[in-house]
């Protein structure tokens, strides 16, 4: 089947009259003209000149001599209008005007693209105004009178606006057309040139005029791209416009074109639809029919993107059998990496204060374009501000931990600037300081770069002169707006391989096999949603486009893909939960019911493959460098908690102890059980070292008492460093510290008022020898036991809880339960600092046991036996069986470290 395209050529090839060289084809778009160019080439015979083939944009650009300004440039030159008809006390800041005037200039482009009469229109939106404000109330309030002011002066905006361009030579879009359609007669009057139309369907005003007088003046031809199949149905909104134009143009009432369109669209076809849970669903299945596709056949299909996210999953998902694929949409600069570190930096720039919350900046340092810059030295300075834990941080404490290429690199992003033009020469030089040695090794990442850096350069050369930007946050936001229309252009060849393209870039052009995603309502067709200040009912009576006229125009572009196509795949998002998301487009419903009964889509809803997960445990055999690492381990002497972390998952052992992989330190934000349980250790041993071998009396206990709040804070400025503890949940943890250190003194004055309390060790730290025949080399158990005193001449081992532990947890039934369940490992502990007493100081019976701080009415919570909380040498000898079976077992090569079920 032939392309709309090749149709159209081959009837004007016919034509004995037809004149290629004084030809020109307007087109609606760029692309559609490379591909008429290329059809063009390969139908010409004998030499000829070549055609002028333009886009429609580049053809009214043409006919108004007039120099196009884009969004942001009209927005400027706005707001010189708006301060010279503002008085200056009435005038409101950039940010609120730049709410408003984007709105106005969209307005101010649709009337003028419908040739609308504004003097007309602006008095009949004022008096709309008038009534809906209650304008007529006696007396106005000062908002009333400000607002119906503001409507109108509109008019006098609108007029100096344009008088203002058109002495510059320049226009917005509107503006361009309009002034285009004024002069097209006396364009064509000094032009040679015939024109063919091609493939054009909703038609604004000004075109309309235009391209009537084109045809009236017998200067060119006209062609569209329809099917009878939509013509006839009176109800179908993809022939809505040309049914108007059948209607309504004075060439057409007698001679109807319209009656020799072709029936492409009733052709059998093959058509598919799916419902598929997310982006990342629809670029899988895309990829799976991708290769159902014969590779010749791949220059002959198209993926259409409805949803410019679903870009970067589906260039992760092509199949690798896919060599060549041209890209017609961008990647929006939005979407590259770059994006994120501009926007941290800009919300770094709006902080009021020189004081750097600490995550932003960790995120400049990770950020993968300052991490291959900085290398070693971005992960040091991370390492300082964890090791320092640095919540909130100023540049000069960053710069004190920075070497110079650091500090070249990341010092001017991190100075506040208040002026935005400043700030704008600051991007670039950074962008400078990043780019990439050896370019052509990063092609992409040195694309980014240029691309970003063009951005600031042009916002620059815009707010250069008399700008009205005196804020970061108003710059912000116009770099955000400016963002969101500027992308990274992909280079290659429009006529070969794959063709990925948005579905304004399908116009004109056919395919034979079709691939539509995200067709979900809200994105195909785009809904109700209208930036502007005109009323529905204004927009009807003065012929503006509404929402039914947007959807037609939709309806048009999603059909005419179809009309040739004999390979039709529609793929939606399932997902209710997600923004566009959930409810299949009405075009979906609409062909489920309307297509022809050979043409009827089969209907499919998938799920990604997730292949089930076996719950295998891992093993780690024990080789003879683990049985050398472990033996360093005893020789150095384990801990307790090394062996019942054995105890609870011999694979976290093996990590943490065999391999030393720990947690990495990270900033404390808010202060951890286990930096509570250090600062109040700490504390106490601070109190209680001084009192080594003497008895603790109440004057003593008293003086502590006194002494709480000091010694509290300088043990979190030791622990917690230079973080915040004067303020939220660290101030109410901070308290905490205190009260459980007064409630742990106050217990201790109430227990020395009828007893004698002798201290015999601190935070000692002790080590044994564990023998064990049957291993020919050296074990050592070792740890730091929190307190051993002495009550009424009864040894006690103290070991301090900041958790809640009850006494239950330190009653033991069966010995050898003791290295087999984790929840017997407060025991294990006890019993292994028991050990090591013993061997350091030999006691006949002693206590063993915990003070929990969450616990205190329990008070000291001896291990207990069968209700025997003695521990003698019998006991030891008990317990030192069960720690060298456990032993044992780890040194066992026979026995693998194997992962426990949680």
């Amino acid at each position: 089947m032939k392309s709309f395209i090749e149709q159209t050529l081959d009837q004007l090839l016919e034509e004995e009259k037809f004149n290629l060289s004084q030809t020109t084809f307007v087109l609606p778009s760029k692309r559609a003209g490379s591909y008429l160019k290329e059809v063009l080439k390969q139908k010409i015979t004998q030499t000829s000149f070549s055609p002028e083939v333009w886009s429609t944009e580049e053809f009214i650009e043409e006919i108004s001599s007039l120099k196009s300004i884009d969004n942001l440039q009209s927005l400027f030159k706005f707001h010189n209008t708006y301060k010279e008809l503002t008085p200056q006390k009435e005038q409101e800041d950039f940010e609120v005007f730049y709410g408003w005037a984007q709105t106005l200039i969209y307005d101010f482009n649709e009337i003028d693209r419908y040739l609308i009469d504004a003097d007309d229109f602006f008095s009949y939106l004022s008096r709309i105004q008038d009534i809906n404000h209650w304008a007529l109330s006696d007396p106005q309030t000062d908002l009333i009178k400000k607002y119906l002011s503001f409507w109108n002066n509109i008019p006098l905006y609108y007029q100096h606006f344009q008088q203002q361009l058109i002495q510059e030579n320049e226009a917005y879009q509107g503006l361009m057309y309009r002034v285009a359609a004024n002069k097209i007669e006396n364009y064509l009057s000094n032009s040679k040139q015939n024109y063919v139309l091609l493939g054009f369907n909703a038609l604004n005003n000004a075109e309309q005029k235009i391209f009537q007088t084109i045809l009236k003046k017998e200067r060119g031809q006209i062609f569209w791209d329809s099917d009878h199949y939509f013509f006839k149905d009176h109800f179908h909104e993809a022939s809505l416009f040309l049914r108007e134009y059948a209607k309504n143009w004075k060439l057409y009432k007698d001679n109807n074109p319209f009656k020799h369109l072709p029936d492409n669209y009733i052709q059998p076809k093959e058509v598919d639809i799916y419902g598929i849970p997310k982006n990342i669903g629809q670029a899988k299945q895309v990829a799976k029919i991708l290769k159902t596709i014969p590779s010749h056949k791949l220059s002959k299909t198209a993926i259409i993107l409805n949803d410019e996210g679903l870009l970067t999953p589906l260039l992760n998902s092509l199949p690798a059998e896919i060599q060549k694929i041209n890209i017609t949409m961008g990647l929006p600069l939005k979407e590259t990496p770059l994006a994120s570190l501009f926007e941290i930096i800009f919300e770094l720039q709006q902080l009021s204060s020189d004081q750097l919350y600490y995550k932003p900046v960790i995120e400049i340092l990770n950020h993968p374009f300052v991490l291959h810059k900085l290398g070693e030295n971005s992960k040091q300075l991370q390492h300082n501000i964890h090791q320092e834990n640095l919540v909130y941080l100023t540049k000069k404490q960053i710069l004190a931990f920075s070497n110079e290429e650091t500090k070249r690199i990341i010092g001017p992003i991190l100075d506040l600037h208040n002026s935005p033009l400043k700030l704008l020469q600051t991007l670039t030089g950074f962008i400078q300081n990043l780019r990439l040695k050896n370019s052509s090794d990063y092609l992409l990442e040195t694309e980014y770069l240029y691309h970003f850096h063009q951005l600031f350069i042009k916002i620059r050369n815009l707010i250069e002169n008399n700008s009205p930007i005196k804020t970061i946050s108003s710059l912000h936001k116009i770099y955000k707006d400016s963002l969101e229309t500027e992308s990274l252009d992909f280079s290659g060849s429009p006529f070969d391989g794959l063709q990925l393209m948005g579905m304004l870039e399908s116009r004109v052009l056919d395919y034979e096999n079709i691939i539509i995603t995200s067709v979900n309502e809200g994105v195909l067709p785009a809904g109700k949603s209208s930036n502007s200040f005109i009323p529905f009912d204004l927009k009807k009576e003065y012929g503006l486009p509404t929402y039914k006229e947007k959807d037609a125009i939709y309806t048009y572009h999603f059909y005419r893909l179809l009309q040739r196509a004999k390979n039709i795949h529609i793929l939606y998002n399932t997902e209710p939960g997600s923004l566009n998301g959930g409810e299949k487009s009405r075009f979906i419903t609409q062909l489920e019911i309307e297509s022809p009964a050979h043409n009827q889509p089969r209907k499919q809803f998938l799920n990604p493959y997730v292949p089930a997960r076996k719950t295998t445990l891992k093993k780690i055999e024990k080789s003879p460098e683990v049985i050398k690492k472990l033996k360093s381990l005893a020789a150095h002497g384990f801990s307790p908690s090394a062996l019942t972390t054995y105890i609870r998952n011999p694979l976290d052992f093996y990590k943490n102890y065999v391999l030393n992989i720990r947690d990495s330190n990270e900033v404390e934000e808010t202060v951890a059980a286990n930096t509570l349980g250090t600062v109040v250790h700490d504390v106490l041993e601070h109190f209680y070292k001084a009192f080594e071998g003497k008895q603790i009396l109440k004057e003593d206990l008293l003086k502590m008492k006194n002494s709480i709040e000091d010694q509290v804070k300088i043990e979190f400025q030791k622990t917690y460093k230079q973080a915040p503890i004067h303020k939220g949940k660290n101030l109410i943890i901070f308290e905490i510290a205190k009260r459980y250190i007064f409630n742990f003194l106050n217990k201790e004055l109430k227990e020395i008022e009828t007893n004698e309390l002798y201290i015999k060790q601190v935070e000692n730290k002790l080590t044994c020898s564990i023998s064990i025949p049957e291993l020919n080399f050296p074990i050592k158990i070792g740890g730091k036991v929190d307190r051993v005193d002495s009550l009424n001449k009864n040894l006690r081992i103290v070991d301090y809880k900041t958790g809640k532990v009850q006494s239950t947890d330190l009653n033991l039934k069966e010995w050898g339960e003791l290295t087999k369940d984790y929840k017997y490992s407060k025991v294990f502990q006890v019993l292994c600092y028991a050990r090591m007493i013993f061997e350091e100081s030999y006691f006949e019976q002693a206590e063993a046991g915990i003070i929990s701080f969450k616990n205190l009415k329990a008070g000291f919570m001896p291990f207990k036996q069968v209700k025997n909380t003695e521990i003698n040498k019998d006991t030891l000898n008990q317990f030192e069986t069960q720690l060298k079976s456990l032993i044992l077992e780890i040194f066992n090569p026979e026995i693998p470290f194997e992962e426990k079920e949680v």
